[in-house]
Order: C-alpha cells, then structure tokens, then sequence
C-alpha cells in the first residue's frame, strides 16, 4: 500500500429479526378497493378545502351519491385505512 491508502475495515452488522406480527381479528371482511375510491377522496378533498360551511360527513355523503358509490362500502373501505379516516376529519363513528 501507498502513504495515501487507508486498510479497508469490515465491519458486521447483526441481522435484523422481523417482528412476529399477529394477524389481528377484524369484523369486517377486507374490502376489495374500487378504482374511483380514490377519485371519491380526490373530490372530497377539494370539496373540504373549497367549501367551508358543512361537515366532512355531509360532504363525502353528498360525492358518494354524486358519484352513486354505495356509502356503506366505501366507509368500509375507510375503516380498513385508518389514516385515511383520520386525514378526512371523519374519526371513528
């Protein structure tokens, strides 16, 4: 080796262990996301940002009957998103 060259270190690193993840009981059976539901949110969202009067309910009931998606699928579709649920205002019913 030259002056300017520096030995080469190895270092170890311990593996990671994935975490055992239970699978968690859920009530509701996985719902198979439709391809507007993610218009639906877009929409929702304009709304909210563009109207100030109503409730985040009132304004994704009124895109879902626009939009004629049943109501009690795509809240289902939510629930299974929490993130999604809370970004929206909605919470938990």
């Amino acid at each position: 080796m030259s002056g300017r060259q520096r030995a080469k270190t190895v270092v170890k690193l311990d593996e990671r262990r994935e975490a055992t993840r239970r699978p968690q009981a859920r009530a509701t059976p996985t719902v198979e996301p439709d391809p507007l539901y993610g218009v639906v949110l877009l929409k929702t969202a304009l709304e909210l940002k563009r109207r100030k009067d109503g409730s985040p309910e009132e304004i994704l009931r009124g895109v879902l009957a626009r939009m004629r998606i049943p109501e009690p699928e795509f809240r289902a579709f939510l629930e299974q998103r929490g993130e999604l649920l809370q970004a929206l205002g909605l919470g938990k019913r």
